[in-house]
């Protein structure tokens, strides 16, 4: 959603009054105003310490896109993993994706890139930690609508998971479709098949967070 009406500028102009102390302040975005798409309580924070701030409560469930054709809703995926402040998310296949529909919100997130759904796998294999903090596997969820799918609403989602999306179209590849403990579709009441790729990560993401941040339980 927008943060501005037709008529206003995006963002605050320069800081008015004494200039506040801290490492935390970036000094030319007070003296020239921000204009960038961050919650008012980022207003002139420099980003690297809006980064390491976001990485105090990041959430523990990571976001996974398979990238083989330069899909431009990558980007809005990527755009709802920082909304909802996912651990990293992760591009499997092509490392350069169209990041337009971003709108520079992965400058904020942890990237990495696996070249194969098998090097994602390798990844995940030691990703999570025990109790005791101890390397353990974590889970490839698919978000997909496809025939053997389970209904999202009915699926307890784990708190340590990886949300894997497909493309728009084709949706999971074969290989990411065998890789993931078990692969999840949303409901649907209307005549479409699917819905739009970035849509569905919304979804998928707001699950995981009214079951792990407002605990909601699944019945």
């Amino acid at each position: 959603m927008s943060e501005q009406t037709p008529d206003q500028e995006i963002g605050v102009g320069p800081w008015q009054g004494e200039l506040p102390s801290g490492d935390h302040w970036d000094p030319e975005l007070l003296r020239e105003g921000d204009r960038r798409n961050v919650v008012d309580g980022y207003r002139y924070w420099r980003h690297d310490a809006i980064v390491a701030d976001l990485d105090t409560h990041r959430h523990e469930f990571h976001v996974a896109v398979e990238n083989w054709g330069h899909d431009f809703n990558i980007g809005s995926v990527i755009r709802t993993a920082n909304a909802f402040n996912a651990k990293a998310f992760h591009i499997v296949g092509k490392r350069r994706w169209n990041r337009r529909g971003a709108m520079v919100t992965d400058r904020y997130q942890h990237e990495h890139h696996h070249r194969t759904v098998e090097d994602l796998l390798a990844w995940a294999a030691t990703a999570g930690r025990d109790e005791q903090g101890a390397p353990r596997a974590i889970p490839l969820i698919g978000i997909d609508n496809l025939p053997g799918s389970v209904p999202l609403e009915t699926h307890d989602l784990p708190r340590e998971c990886v949300l894997v999306f497909g493309q728009e179209g084709p949706g999971l590849s074969a290989g990411m479709r065998e890789a993931c403990e078990v692969v999840l579709h949303i409901e649907q009441f209307g005549s479409t098949r699917s819905i739009n790729a970035g849509a569905a990560a919304a979804v998928a993401m707001h699950a995981w967070v009214r079951r792990h941040v407002f605990g909601q339980a699944v019945e």
